[in-house]
Parts: C-alpha cells; structure tokens; sequence
C-alpha cells in the first residue's frame, strides 16, 4: 500500500446490515468455499473479518492517496513486538459498525460472541513493550499521522503457556495454522538482508560487503484504522525467505537436509519471538532478528524516498524513525551504511542524516535489558557494521572530550573498556536526536543514573513521554457495558478523546450513577468467573473482591511478594478463622521465559500454594487463589474489566512505566502500589485518597542498596513475613519435595536484591486498609468513578500527540 494510488474515487461499500449480510455471505461462499449449513465458527469469523477488511480498503486507499498528494512525512515505528491482540472486535468498532454485524449475524443465526472467540491473538508479542506499541498504532491512525508499524511476523511468537502440575509448560503457538484473513502478501516488495561474508575498501568512504548468507525479507501488510476510519495506516511486518527457489539437485542426490537448508535458516529468523540467548547460538539468532527487520524497515522506506525524492539530505524532513527500546538500534550503523554504501553519500552527511531521522524510546534501566552484543558475534554477523561502529565510536571520542563538566570516555563510549562488547543503549543514544522516557520517574532516572554521563555530554536530547493506551480498545471494545453506561452520562466523545471522560467526575457523588457502575463491575466479575471455570476448573465466588495482578513474570515486578502476602494472609485467617474476613479472590497470570528459572519457580510457588488454600475447609470462599495460564491480549480483555484492586508492586525504581496499571484504573479497579513508574502520575491524577500507595521509593532503594541492604533484619521484625518464608520453606506447600522452593528461601533470607523483605509489611498493611476500604461499597464505588473520570489523561492519543510535537515533528490531522 505505498504506490500513488489513481485520484478517481473509490466506491465506499455500504456498512448497513442488508449490506453486511449479503458481504458475509459472498464471503462465505467464495473466500471460505462454504455454505451457510455446514460453516463452522471459524469460517463465518473469517468471512466477517474479510467483510469489515474490505471496508477498511477503502479508507486505506483513500489515506495512501492523500499522503502522497501532500506528500506529508511519514512515521516509521520499529518494534519487535507488536501484541495486536485479536483485530475482529477492534476493527468493526473503529469503522462504527459492531453491533450492525451483531445484528447480521443474529438474522444468519449465529452467535457473533462465539465467532469473536474463535479468531486466534496474532502472536507477535510479549509484553507491555508490543502492546503500547500496538496502541501507538491506533493513536497514530486515530490521529491522522501517517505511519508504518514494522516488525517480524513471527510464526509461533513466543510460545503457548499451559500449566501441568503448577509448573509452566512451553508449546508453540500456532496462531497462523488457519491463515490471517486480516493481511496482505506483498510479493513484490522483497529486499536481501546479508550476514558475515568479508568487505572490501571502496572508493571514498565507501565499502563492499559481500555477505556470506543472504536471505530475503517479504513484507506483509494489515491495515490499522483509526477511530471513525478516517484515516488508515499499516503495519508491515517482515517474514524471511530463501534466495533462491528448492534445490532439487541436491534433493536428487539424496542430500535432503542439504537441499532444506537455506529454507530452515529463512524460516529460522522468524520462527520464534526472543530466542534464548543464554547460548552463543541464542545470541547469533537474536541479533539476527534485529539486524533482519530493521534493515528491511530502512530499505523500505529508503526505497520510497528516493521513488519521489531526489535530495537524500531531506530525509528527516519526510521520515521519523522511532527505535522501541534498543531490539532496532543497529538502524545507527544500518543507516549510514544504506547512505554510504548504496547511495555514495559521505559518512559524516550520512551521520548526521541518520541522527536527523532516528529517535529513540528507552524502557528499561535493568542492566539484562540494555543489549550488549559480543563484539566478535558483531563483528562474525554484520562486518561492515562493526566498522561503522568502530568509526561513529572514534567520533564520539571528540564530542566527549569538549563536555563540560568532563567525562569519562570509557563510561559513555559504545564499545565498551576493552572493546569487548557493542554497548546498544548507548549506540541508540549517540545516533538519535531525541532519547525519551516513558514515565516521569523513568526519565528522572534516565538522566541521573544509566545515561548520566551521555546526558552531561549531549544535554537536552532527553525527553519524558509518560506512555498511555488506546480507550478504544481498552474500554469501549472489552468493557462495553462501561462503556455505555459512560456515553448515557456525558456522551462518547470521550472514546476519540479520551482527556473528555473528566466530565465524569461529578457522577461519583450520583447515588443512581454508582450502583449501575456496580452493577456493570459486577456482570463483568460473572464473565470472569465463568472463564476462571473454563480454564482452571476452579469455582470463585463473584461477590468477593477481585484482586489482580496480570504481568509477564520478573523478579522486580514481585510477583514473589503477593505469593508471600497470600501465605501469610491465610495462616492469619487459619488462626482466627471466626474473625470477619473480606472475601477475596487473588488472580495471577503472566509468562516467564523459559530460561528464567526463579520466575519459573515462582510460578509454581503460586499455584503450590493455591492449591492448599483452595482447598481448605477452613478458608471456604473467603480466599481463593487463581493462577490463569496463557495471559494475552484475549484473556486481558476479560480480565482487566472485571479487576477491583490492580496489583502494581514493582521494586520502586525498576518498572519504567507500566500500561496495565491505566488500563485498570480506567475499568475503575483502584491500584495498590509503590510509587514507580506511572504509578507516581496516576496517583497524581486520581488523588491519594483514591490509591494505596506504600513501600520504599525508588531513591531509597538505592540508598538501601547502597548501605548493604540486610533482608534478615525485616524479617527478624515480622512475625507474618517469618512464618510465609518459614511454611515455604519446610515444604508445607510441597509435601513432595520439601527442598523445592529453596532457591527462593535462600535468595529472600541472603540477597533480596528486589526488595521484598524491606517492603513486605508496608504491603500487608495496605492490604488490610484495602479490605477496610472495601467493607464500605458505595465508597469504594465513589473512588472507582473517580479512577475511571482521572484516567483521560493515560490516553495514548496524549502521548502520540507528544511524540508528534517534541520528537517527529509531525502535524497531527483531524482524527
């Protein structure tokens, strides 16, 4: 979709419900090759998603004419993720016509709610990381900035959780097994990505490099439309292919695996999202996957410049490349290496375009999360790029000697002391414009701890753009009886603008408002409950609180904290089982790597320990604990709706944003937390009274740190924390293996680098405020409100409307 399109009009298909019925049944028949008898769910979901695509065409046809009639400049957002979640839902109610498809379908007899449940999550993420990059794509639509979203289509994603036994169990996810109706192949639009091979001096500054493999990146576009459908972009993802066509000879010679070989090395690079790269065969692939799509991404979008462009030094002013977190900052080197070698365009123009285009989002201050690349694997896989490298580096060294105050090369410096390592934070740093946080606090941080030094020599290239969500599918698609009850009080302007949903704040004090703000909190903890069925097998009870904590599993993000807080809570409700205990159900879900061992044990801690709980005569229904497998976009969407506390407990100072704790806060869960992050805002936002904010912040954590932080002293001081540790650790939540949660035991008593200790009873206090609070429902109601009306601001309409003003220097449009 990025040639001038003809300026005759194109015919804009009828969205009526005759329309959309005579659409699916077409469909049907000639897309699926079924009749009506004998389609199963699947096939009628099928012929609706390809019903609502071909009302998006139009939009998509209409907008690509539009941005080359302007010939506006275009945003480039690459990410390895993008966690798109299921799109059928989303589409229809972006183009307005969801319940006309409800109500086509119901005359064919056939359940849209069933079909909606039959369309696999595109697994093409992971965490928070693809879902906001996910949101941006709408914003961006919604907005009317023209963008392409570019990433990898990844065939199994990351992998499909199940749980035997309480333990975390890997299987591929086949998401692609029955075709994505949503996409298009573009044959035509293949560009080669070389690795290793050897380069030779050219004329100027200019190199050959003569890879050793090649392979080559075919695009696949799906059109992402905006709220109204007005304006329509694409993201573009990448999937790999052999250069050439199947060997036959070596097949005839007996030389099967032979003859595969080049197949499985394409289909290799995008099998799997984030290979384990504990191996040196790890590291190679994922570097790899980095280098693949975000050289395809820059040949594409060189490509379409110079297609309409002759000045090659005007590229900022028509390209803005945004790199999401460093997985894309070899586009530093790739870039200038597109320049130099391909265009003849000289290294220090090349530079400095380069830097004119790209920018920068950092996400993470966790060391593990600022890839280092062995500068031998750099070196072995992209040759030509370690030179450039090497130079871009050597340049630097100047800048960095003319900084006042002065600094340390070797601290900012992207190879690191020795030059043993490419430092890929730092490289991002030096070759961008703009390096931006995603929180207040992360970008405070940022600027006084990992990037101190490159902030003194480059002052102002930091800036803050605190993330935010979609409301189009973070309320109005998943939470739709919310979502009506909004629009009856103030109208639903609010889901174009989301900053519009303030004008809810009054109805808190609305007695009438409140219970039907129950009573649609209350619906949603049914829905829940049924899925909780499904899934586990597990009855709850929907009247007790729901308690949340849904997150990809990681130590700082402490879901060991909320296992410790449960064992404790239910050895105080065994020794005083008459006392009048708030009900509550604790739910927990998230993935953890599988190479990561401690999450993976705390994983199975928490299903260990539900399953004693759960079924304790003594407990009843007054506490359950639920570990839901498989967490995606799908299961979120019933989730987050239903949530009455949102857990958001990080390690203060470790979590850069986060964009569930909105997402809960604008479904009218209140957040339990510590002040990092977002939290520190959204507490701002909704009032302290309308938080539970405790623990340490996140400069007292690196004092404590610093000091030598001693876990056996808060433990000493706790009787609740020292009998949890105390049960887990003589088994009495694994009879079987008293020794398996010793790792855990060990680390809490000896380490505790995340803090759990010293937080701990700050925490379990919180938590019996939060069951006072919650005795008292038509307050707790008021406060729920008011999360909801304060959460406008977490839109990632507001954050894009940032990006576009501070970093891409982009008008944005209508929307």
């Amino acid at each position: 979709m990025d040639i001038a399109m003809p300026q005759a009009d194109v015919e804009v298909r009828g969205n009526s419900q005759i329309a959309l019925k005579k659409a699916i049944l077409e469909h049907l028949a000639y897309s699926v090759g079924k009749d009506a008898d004998h389609a199963v769910a699947r096939d009628w979901a099928v012929a609706l998603s390809l019903a609502a695509r071909d009302r998006v065409i139009d939009r998509w046809m209409q907008t690509t004419r539009e941005v080359y009639r302007t010939d506006a400049k275009r945003v480039y957002y690459l990410s390895m993720e993008f966690l798109i979640g299921r799109l059928l839902s989303d589409t229809l109610s972006n183009l307005g016509i969801l319940e006309t498809a409800r109500a086509a379908l119901d005359e064919l007899g056939v359940s849209y709610d069933k079909i909606a449940e039959s369309e696999p999550d595109a697994a093409l993420g992971n965490g928070g990381l693809g879902r906001l990059a996910a949101c941006f794509l709408d914003s961006m639509s919604n907005l009317g900035i023209p963008a392409y979203g570019y990433g990898i289509r990844y065939r199994h994603g990351l992998f499909r959780q199940k749980i035997g036994d309480g333990w975390q169990l890997e299987e591929a996810e086949d998401w692609l097994a029955q075709g994505n109706p949503w996409e298009f192949r573009r044959p035509e639009v293949r560009y080669p990505i070389g690795f290793g091979g050897s380069v030779a001096a050219a004329e100027g500054d200019r190199a050959v490099w003569t890879p050793g493999e090649t392979v080559l990146a075919a695009a696949f576009d799906t059109p992402v439309a905006g709220w109204g459908g007005h304006h329509v972009n694409t993201l573009r993802l990448w999937s790999a292919k052999p250069t050439g066509g199947f060997d036959l000879a070596h097949f005839n010679q007996g030389q099967f695996l032979e003859a595969a070989a080049p197949e499985v090395l394409a289909e290799t690079i995008c099998r799997v999202l984030y290979p384990d790269d504990t191996t040196p065969e790890g590291q190679e692939l994922r570097l790899k996957q980095e280098y693949f799509f975000t050289s395809a991404s820059l040949q594409d979008l060189l490509r379409r410049f110079v297609n309409h462009h002759d000045d090659l030094a005007r590229l900022p002013n028509h390209a803005a490349v945004q790199m999401n977190d460093t997985h894309p900052a070899i586009a530093v080197p790739e870039l200038v290496r597109l320049l130099v070698d391909d265009h003849g365009v000289g290294f220090d123009k090349a530079l400095e375009i380069t830097r004119g285009c790209l920018a920068y989002t950092n996400h993470t201050l966790l060391p593990e999360a600022l890839e280092r690349w062995p500068r031998g694997l750099v070196g072995a896989i992209l040759p030509r790029h370690l030179q450039l490298i090497e130079r871009i580096d050597q340049g630097f060294a100047t800048v960095v000697a003319k900084a006042q105050p002065p600094v340390d090369f070797e601290a900012v410096r992207i190879l690191d002391t020795g030059g043993d390592a490419v430092r890929m934070g730092n490289l991002a740093f030096v070759g961008s414009h703009r390096v931006n946080g995603v929180s207040a606090l992360h970008t405070d941080l940022m600027q006084r701890t990992v990037f101190h030094d490159l902030n003194t020599v480059l002052p102002g290239r930091i800036v803050n753009q605190t993330n935010g969500i979609t409301p189009r599918r973070w309320m109005k698609v998943c939470n739709p009886g919310l979502s009506k009850l909004v629009a009856q009080a103030i109208g639903d302007d609010w889901v174009g603008d989301l900053e519009r949903i303030e004008a809810l704040a009054p109805f808190a004090d609305d007695a009438g408002f409140r219970a039907d703000f129950r009573t649609v909190k209350q619906e949603n903890k049914r829905r829940l409950s049924d899925r909780i069925v499904a899934l586990t097998g597990q009855t709850v009870d929907p009247d007790a609180m729901f308690d949340v904590q849904i997150k990809r599993l990681h130590e700082y993000k402490r879901q060991l904290m909320n296992a410790l807080e449960a064992v404790a809570h239910y050895q105080a409700i065994q020794q005083a089982p008459d006392a009048d205990w708030q009900p509550r159900v604790k739910v927990i879900a998230g993935k953890a790597f599988p190479g990561y061992a401690m999450a993976k044990l705390i994983i199975k801690l928490i299903n260990d320990v539900a399953k004693v709980v759960n079924a304790d005569p003594v407990v009843r229904d007054r506490f359950k604990i639920v570990f839901l497998p498989n967490y995606n976009v799908s299961l979120a969407e019933v989730i987050i709706p239903a949530a009455e506390l949102s857990e958001q407990i990080s390690t203060a100072g470790m979590e850069a944003s986060g964009t569930g704790n909105m997402k809960f806060a604008l479904n009218g869960a209140l957040t339990i937390g510590t002040l990092d992050g977002a939290n520190v805002e959204i507490a701002e936002r909704v009032g302290e009274d309308n938080i539970f904010i405790f623990g340490l912040t996140a400069d007292e954590v690196a004092a404590a740190r610093a000091a030598g932080h001693d876990p056996r002293r808060y433990i000493d001081a706790s009787p609740a924390l020292a009998g949890a540790i105390e049960a887990i650790a003589s088994g009495a939540f694994s009879p079987d293996d008293p020794d398996r949660f010793r790792a855990i035991t060990d680390d809490l008593t000896g380490h505790d680098y995340f803090m759990v200790t010293a937080d701990f009873d700050a925490y379990a206090a919180a938590q019996r405020t939060v069951d006072g609070a919650y005795g008292d429902q038509d307050d707790w109601t008021r406060r729920a409100v008011l999360n909801t009306a304060h959460a406008g601001w977490f839109s990632s309409d507001r954050t894009i409307r940032g990006y576009a003003r501070d970093i891409w220097d982009v008008p944005v449009g209508a929307g």
